[in-house]
């Protein structure tokens, strides 16, 4: 259960902070999300915490704190950390080839165009494959590509294979650029999983279990739903042109069931609000919540600094407007200069989303985490990222 304290106490107008639920407010009642959960923490102490909307339109099932939610991609800062536990276990070094350990990935070959494919100029690095400058790719997200589309065929990612026959498959794949030449959203997180499992000896779901989940008090947290908590997950929209402007998506045979063999490190899991914001304290707290420290400090400054050079920014997803302002670290991306790309900030923030509009933030400067929990595809449709963290940081006093 989470505790909210007074705002007065950490820095917040408790009436200014109220626009959060205003916005949200407005969101719900013009149909354009079916209802989210929100929080806002600071000096370690929530001072907002939320439920607005439904879970379930149909149903007319509430929004509750416990509400399940697919995270998505906000899965990808649980495998980074996961993979900073490895390193400061002395398995790897981030500059190494990762066909050390994969070693079919010796054999990529890189797209250059009309059926074109040559030899990749320098190997791929686990570096690479944490900032996403592997050259790897999204299959759907990036469908229009005939690499794309090669994933599609081969389905890369399909919930029925293990993570080793992922990893095994996507290896086989062309790259689509150069590694180490641009960022390109890609299944690099899903890679590391794999590495992770040969790091540890374990299954990448395991690893995560004990390593992080157990300690940190994450019970919510898993790749595979528990049958006894199915009613608490949240119902799946799309954005409808229609009216309404909502429609649910039909439930998947293989949604979270207990058949599901990938582990995706990308994108895999399920949470809820509390056990997301206690990894997100966390890492605020420099790798240690409640006494267990599942990191090193100088491990979590590493993960939350910039990797990426000038030359392979910007931040952007093919065919989007960039993230000016962004670089990106070990599965996170890091704010430079909040005012170039118009989202309110400190420099040194960081944080991810996931693809049914999940998304955080977490402020070293400030001490401060926002988290937002929906569940409609696509994410970013409606600009209520940047919307939330305004709402959160003009409450500042």
């Amino acid at each position: 259960m989470i505790n909210v304290v007074s705002p007065m106490q950490h820095g917040f107008d408790p009436e200014r902070l109220q626009r959060i639920n205003r916005l949200m407010q407005r969101y719900v009642a013009a149909g354009k999300l079916a209802g989210m959960v929100t929080l806002v923490a600071r000096h370690g102490q929530v001072v907002h915490f939320e439920c607005h909307g439904h879970a379930d339109l149909a149903a007319q099932t509430p929004m509750q704190p416990d509400t399940l939610f697919r995270i998505y991609s906000m899965t990808k800062p649980i495998t980074g950390a996961a993979l900073m536990i490895c390193l400061e276990e002395g398995w790897f070094n981030v500059t190494d080839p990762v066909s050390r350990y994969l070693p079919a990935f010796g054999k990529v070959k890189v797209w250059e165009g009309e059926g074109k494919l040559v030899d990749p100029v320098r190997p791929i690095t686990i570096q690479d494959l944490y900032r996403h400058t592997s050259g790897l790719t999204y299959g759907g997200l990036h469908g229009s590509h005939p690499v794309s589309q090669l994933y599609v065929a081969a389905k890369v990612g399909d919930p029925q294979q293990t993570t080793a026959v992922f990893a095994d498959t996507i290896a086989t794949m062309p790259l689509r650029f150069q590694p180490g030449t641009t960022w390109h959203y890609s299944m690099g997180m899903d890679v590391l999983g794999r590495l992770i499992e040969l790091f540890s000896g374990q299954s990448f779901g395991q690893f995560l279990q004990e390593r992080i989940f157990d300690p940190l008090g994450m019970s919510d947290t898993s790749f595979r739903l528990d049958p006894a908590k199915q009613a608490r997950l949240a119902t799946l929209y799309q954005v409808s042109e229609g009216d309404p402007p909502l429609a649910p998506v039909p439930a998947l045979s293989n949604d979270y069931g207990p058949d599901v063999a990938f582990e995706s490190g990308g994108g895999g899991l399920l949470s809820t609000m509390s056990d997301y914001y206690r990894f997100a304290q966390c890492l605020l707290n420099g790798g240690m919540l409640d006494g267990q420290r599942i990191l090193g400090r100088k491990s979590v400054e590493f993960m939350r600094s910039n990797a990426l050079t000038p030359e392979q920014m910007p931040v952007a997803f093919e065919g989007s407007e960039p993230f000016t302002g962004f670089g990106y670290g070990v599965c996170v991306k890091i704010m430079q200069d909040p005012a170039a790309g118009g989202w309110m900030g400190s420099p040194g923030d960081f944080g991810w989303g996931g693809y049914a509009e999940t998304y955080h933030f977490i402020d070293p400067v400030e001490e401060l985490i926002g988290i937002t929990m929906a569940q409609c595809i696509p994410s970013m449709h409606y600009p209520i990222r940047k919307e939330f963290r305004t709402a959160v940081y003009q409450a500042l006093i």
